[in-house]
C-alpha cells in the first residue's frame, strides 16, 4: 500500500511543481523552451509508467467499500461523455492545449464544440474517468491510483487558468467570461450556450471511442467489464 502512495504521489508532484510554480520559467530560461518540454514530457512518461506498475503489481486486498456490480454504472452512463469531452477538445481551436496561442479579437468567439460545455475538456475527461473508476473498484489501491488522476486533473485545470491568466491577459479573462472550467455552468448561466451543429462529430467520435474502449477493455487492462 505504500508503494502506491509514493508512485501516486510522485505522479501529482512532479506535474503540478514543475509546470504549475515559478520552477518553470527558471528551467525554461535555462534550457529553453524545447528543451523544457523534452524534459517535462519524459519526466511525465516516467512517473505514468513507474504508477502503471505499481499499480499492477501491488495486491489489492484491503477494500474500503464491497465490490457491487451496481457501482459500474456511474462508469457505464458518464464514460461516453468523458469520451466525447476526450475527443472533441482536440477537434476544435483550444487555447488550453501546448502552445496555442488567444488574441483579443478571437476571445470572444473561440469557444466551439465541446469548450462551450467546459475550456478543459481534456482534464474533465479524465476527472470523469477517474470518479468513476474510483467509484467501481473500491480497493485502497484503486482508489489511490484513480484518485490521483482526479487531483492533478481537477487542481491542475484550475492552476491552469491562473497560468493563462498571467501569460494571455486580457484575451484569457474574455475567453474566460464566457466559458467555464465546471462543465455546463457557463451555458446554465447563460454565458455560453450549446449548439447541436457543432457536436455532432465530437458525439459520433466520441462515442465510437467509447465503444472501442468498452468491448477491448479486458484487452487493454486485464480487467473484465460486466
Amino acid at each position: 500500500m505504500t508503494e502506491i502512495w509514493y508512485a501516486s504521489l510522485l505522479w501529482v508532484v512532479t506535474h503540478l511543481a514543475v509546470s504549475s510554480t515559478l520552477l518553470r520559467p527558471v528551467l525554461v530560461k535555462r534550457v529553453g523552451e524545447r528543451g523544457y518540454l523534452a524534459a517535462y514530457t519524459l519526466l511525465a512518461v516516467a512517473s505514468l509508467g513507474y504508477l502503471i506498475w505499481v499499480y499492477s503489481d501491488v495486491p489489492r486486498v484491503d477494500y474500503w467499500w464491497e465490490p457491487n456490480i451496481s457501482l459500474y454504472w456511474p462508469a457505464k452512463l458518464l464514460l461516453p461523455l468523458a469520451c466525447i469531452f476526450l475527443v472533441g477538445g482536440f477537434m476544435v481551436k483550444n487555447p488550453t492545449l501546448v502552445g496555442m496561442t488567444l488574441t483579443e479579437s478571437q476571445a470572444h468567439n473561440l469557444a466551439k464544440g465541446v469548450t462551450r460545455i467546459t475550456r478543459h475538456p481534456f482534464q474533465w475527461a479524465v476527472i470523469v474517468w477517474g470518479v468513476t473508476h474510483v467509484i467501481a473498484n473500491g480497493d485502497g489501491v484503486s482508489v489511490i491510483f484513480f484518485g490521483s488522476f482526479v487531483v492533478l486533473s481537477g487542481v491542475g485545470s484550475m492552476l491552469m487558468d491562473v497560468k493563462k491568466s498571467q501569460t494571455m491577459g486580457e484575451a484569457w479573462r474574455i475567453y474566460a467570461s464566457v466559458t467555464s472550467n465546471v462543465p455546463f455552468w457557463a451555458i446554465l448561466r447563460g454565458k455560453n450556450k450549446l449548439v447541436l451543429s457543432e457536436l455532432w462529430l465530437p458525439i459520433a467520435v466520441g462515442l465510437a471511442t467509447y465503444v472501442g474502449l468498452f468491448f477491448f477493455h479486458e484487452a487493454i487492462t486485464g480487467a473484465v467489464v460486466v
